[in-house]
């Protein structure tokens, strides 16, 4: 392995962080985009009023933006709310927010918005028919969302997710603000230290379009078994 000028090390732990936090962002962006996109659908106004201001204020927000206020201002937040609790039991408890789950949790709200968008419109693209079809074989709800609608779901939503993923996965470099040791802000340190940008930051690159070719693979393997069944070799006229 190369030296590196002796961040070698500090550069691989900071890429498989950066690995560790874009997965984790990427599961709670998925569920919370499953849970809105399905208030969305619900018939309560007010449910659906709150599901759309919540898309409605993230994605008019820049990114930067939106993490300084999460992080900085969810911290105020968290210890104002336990200074009543200290008030009231008589405790001297302060929580310190650390910066790799506040992280993941602010680039699962961010994208979770997005992610709500897509399976919106993946859920609406799919027959009604195949819904009456499967309740009239007798299926739960459940298990006609499992085995009917959520596999056509999917076929139309992964391309939407793989783009937001693809967008997440580059916005973890905005995370070295709040002081998170990605491979961004140890790269980022030993360029001032060393004053050699390219030794440093060519890797980092690379690593992310790593990350993204077998993100790639991944996808592909998962098109082809939703298609699975479909004809899609046919062009739509």
């Amino acid at each position: 392995m190369i030296d590196f000028q002796g961040y070698g090390w500090r550069l691989l732990g900071g890429a498989a962080l950066t690995a560790e936090l874009a997965l984790l962002s990427l599961v709670l962006a998925l569920a919370i985009g499953l849970i809105v996109a399905s208030i969305k659908l619900s018939r309560s106004r007010v449910l659906h009023g709150l599901a759309l201001l919540y898309t409605t204020i993230i994605r008019g927000v820049p990114d930067l933006v939106m993490m300084m206020l999460l992080f900085y201002g969810g911290q105020i937040g968290v210890n104002m709310v336990m200074d009543q609790i200290n008030a009231w039991i008589g405790t001297d408890i302060f929580i310190n927010v650390n910066a790799f789950v506040a992280g993941v949790i602010t680039l699962g709200v961010i994208y979770g918005a997005y992610m709500s968008e897509t399976f919106r419109g993946a859920f609406l693209a799919v027959d009604a028919g195949q819904m009456e079809a499967a309740r009239a074989y007798g299926m739960s709800g459940w298990l006609a969302f499992r085995r009917v609608r959520f596999p056509l779901m999917m076929r139309h939503a992964l391309p939407g997710i793989n783009n937001n993923w693809m967008v997440l996965l580059k916005a973890t470099a905005l995370v070295s603000i709040i002081g998170l040791s990605d491979m961004v802000r140890i790269a980022d340190q030993a360029t001032k230290a060393t004053h050699q940008p390219f030794l440093f930051m060519v890797p980092v690159g690379m690593g992310y379009l790593a990350i993204t070719s077998v993100s790639e693979l991944f996808v592909g393997w998962l098109r082809r078994r939703y298609d699975a069944g479909f004809n899609t070799s046919k062009k739509g006229v």
